[in-house]
């Protein structure tokens, strides 16, 4: 089977693109990555097809204040962009990345048959739950109930209005304002990452975290015995700044951290700083850094949050914007995490001190990690929606 698989250039959604690509390649099949030029070699260096996804880059009628508007208009005009290199393709299914939707409204163009991937937990409303993104568990009791009610109609105009414009976006392009949607929805995460909810989607289905490692070198931690504390600044535009500048003040061994311990900053780039002898920073391998860490702080990421699970790592989250307050939450409730908003160095330490001194943390995230047991082979699920019912 041909299969384009369509993504933004942001780590967070690249990423897990390529990772799917090269699932779909060992099985057999042939993908191309479509994505910012920003990966392409790197999907190239994997002996993957990949090409520039064209019209990334916002232009003068774009109005990125409106995140309505952002995501739907800007995917209409990428898709009309990009219909033609896609056809060129032939692909048997087109798997287009839930943020940059232009990879749907193209295979609806083309007449093809399409999937959604989604490189996070399902963040569609429910009836069940308050707003995603707010952070709340859902609430108990009529209190709890009556607050989430008054949320969810709080968000549903935005919520409509989205909706309205798809509609419109499309109609734009010549296609039917009603959207039929994917065939199926990926939902690339760990079951203990989802919240139950009443209304799960016939087409969502949990297919587990999809990662793929930017690099091949890996990072030697300083020398020692003491905990391994690894840090993972944010990837994403909205993430919390100063991350790894206040880990490098606050995390000192012996005063922040316990006695022996070292730090290892884990980064694709950023600026250089002098580092500490108990310290080291830059680009590597972040399975393998957590399959010998004791705590990772970071960002609260859907990507390295997962990871860390799957290396049964107990967390410090620092949330920036986007997902992260809600998947940091998520963690916490788990127990696998504490969270720390807003950032100190003093809340820093203290809360790296409190997880690593707590083994019920640990256990916490190795039993999360063991979920991904029961999710769906993401390749399978692909191939039955487009030979359909049997």
């Amino acid at each position: 089977m041909r299969v384009a698989v369509v993504a933004g250039p942001d780590p967070g959604h690249a990423f897990p693109a390529i990772a799917l690509c090269l699932r779909f390649r060992a099985a057999g099949d042939t993908p191309t990555l479509l994505t910012g030029t920003r990966w392409l070699d790197a999907a190239r260096g994997e002996g993957l097809g990949a090409v520039e996804l064209d019209g990334l880059d916002p232009t003068a009628v774009d109005d990125d204040a409106d995140a309505g508007a952002k995501i739907h208009q800007r995917a209409a005009r990428m898709a009309v962009l990009n219909r033609d290199r896609i056809a060129d393709l032939r692909p048997d299914l087109v798997i287009s990345d839930s943020i940059t939707t232009a990879g749907g409204m193209a295979a609806d163009l083309l007449g093809l048959p399409w999937i959604e991937l989604n490189t996070h937990p399902l963040y569609r409303p429910s009836k069940g739950l308050p707003p995603v993104g707010s952070g709340l568990a859902p609430g108990t009791g009529l209190r709890g109930r009556l607050r989430d009610a008054v949320l969810r109609a709080l968000s549903a105009r935005s919520w409509r209005e989205g909706l309205r414009q798809r509609s419109a976006a499309r109609v734009g392009i010549g296609l039917p304002a009603d959207d039929p949607g994917p065939l199926r929805r990926l939902i690339a995460t760990l079951p203990a990452l989802e919240v139950p909810r009443p209304d799960w989607p016939e087409e969502a289905v949990v297919v587990g975290p999809l990662h793929y490692e930017p690099t091949s070198a890996v990072l030697t931690p300083p020398p020692g015995d003491g905990p391994l504390v690894v840090v993972a600044p944010s990837t994403a535009t909205t993430g919390a700044g100063g991350l790894a500048e206040l880990a490098v003040q606050a995390l000192v061994p012996g005063e922040g951290l316990p006695a022996g311990s070292r730090v290892v900053i884990s980064r694709i780039d950023g600026p250089e700083q002098p580092m500490p002898p108990w310290a080291v920073a830059g680009l590597g391998r972040q399975d393998e850094l957590l399959a010998v860490a004791d705590l990772l702080i970071c960002g609260g990421g859907h990507g390295t949050v997962a990871k860390a699970l799957l290396a049964g790592v107990s967390m410090v989250v620092v949330p920036g914007g986007g997902d992260q307050w809600e998947i940091a939450n998520r963690l916490v409730r788990q127990g696998s995490a504490e969270l720390v908003r807003p950032l100190t160095g003093p809340a820093l330490a203290a809360a790296a001190r409190a997880v690593l001194g707590d083994p019920r943390y640990r256990e916490a995230a190795r039993a999360a990690g063991a979920g991904v047991a029961q999710v769906a082979d993401p390749v399978r699920v692909c191939h039955e929606a487009v030979a359909g019912p049997a």
